[in-house]
């Protein structure tokens, strides 16, 4: 096991925003975590990796644990020149061998020389992808890292993720709003609204009452049954249909 939490709480102020979270991620696995706005996805993974405390519970962290951080965004100066080798070259120097490398596995080989500012949101996105494998991390967070990209851009951003997962053998935990794309690249879904609602593998995940009230389905929104496989193969029947 990478990581896991036990009865974890958070609270800002007088407000619990996680209610006795358990969860725990093994080497290898593919874990989304869904949930409506202000559902706590992104505290959970802030407070996984340190950065917020907990009120109550604990996480526990293996000692082989290495992780790699994709923010939603990244905001940049458009006056301040900076190249794609640069920013990947601070705070640290790398070699251009292992920039070159990142930025083959995130599908973005060559743009060394481009500028930060003139790399469209889809690039940008997978050069923060880049950034997070030059650590050769255990466990890969992502944290709605496909947010402002077009369908098409997010179902490609999601594919890398498992190509990278299959080849470097990395854990990965990924926020998401993008059922429909998400569900077809995970392995276990894991639903929150301040507590865990729902978790298990897509399809079963997808009919639950649990799930279908989460984000207002109800049966003639379910399309299907997400047939799930445990290898990188799987087959999509139909799911719940959420934009």
């Amino acid at each position: 096991m990478l990581i896991s939490s036990q009865a974890l709480c958070v609270k800002f102020g007088n407000h619990l925003v996680l209610d006795r979270i358990n969860l725990s991620v093994n080497p290898g696995e593919i874990v989304t975590i869904v949930g409506p706005n202000g559902s706590g996805k992104s505290t959970l993974l802030k407070t996984l990796i340190g950065a917020v405390s907990p009120f109550s519970g604990q996480v526990e962290r293996s000692p082989a644990l290495k992780i790699g951080y994709v923010p939603q965004r990244l905001h940049i100066d458009e006056t301040l020149p900076m190249t794609v080798n640069r920013f990947l070259n601070l705070p640290l120097r790398r070699s251009q061998n292992a920039i070159k490398q990142a930025l083959l596995r995130a599908g973005v080989q060559g743009l060394e020389k481009q500028q930060l500012n003139a790399l469209s949101g889809g690039q940008l996105q997978r050069v923060l992808l880049a950034r997070a494998l030059l650590e050769e991390p255990t466990l890969l967070l992502l944290d709605e890292a496909t947010q402002g990209l077009d369908h098409r851009g997010t179902a490609n951003f999601y594919q890398q993720i498992e190509a990278i997962r299959n080849e470097t053998g990395c854990a990965v935990i990924m926020v998401s709003h993008d059922l429909n794309v998400v569900m077809r690249r995970t392995d276990r879904v894991i639903c929150i609204n301040g507590q865990v609602c729902c978790e298990g593998v897509p399809e079963k995940v997808s009919e639950s009452a649990e799930y279908k009230a989460l984000f207002g389905l109800d049966d003639d929104d379910v399309l299907g049954v997400y047939q799930h496989q445990p290898t990188a193969k799987r087959s999509l029947r139909g799911m719940a249909n959420v934009g």
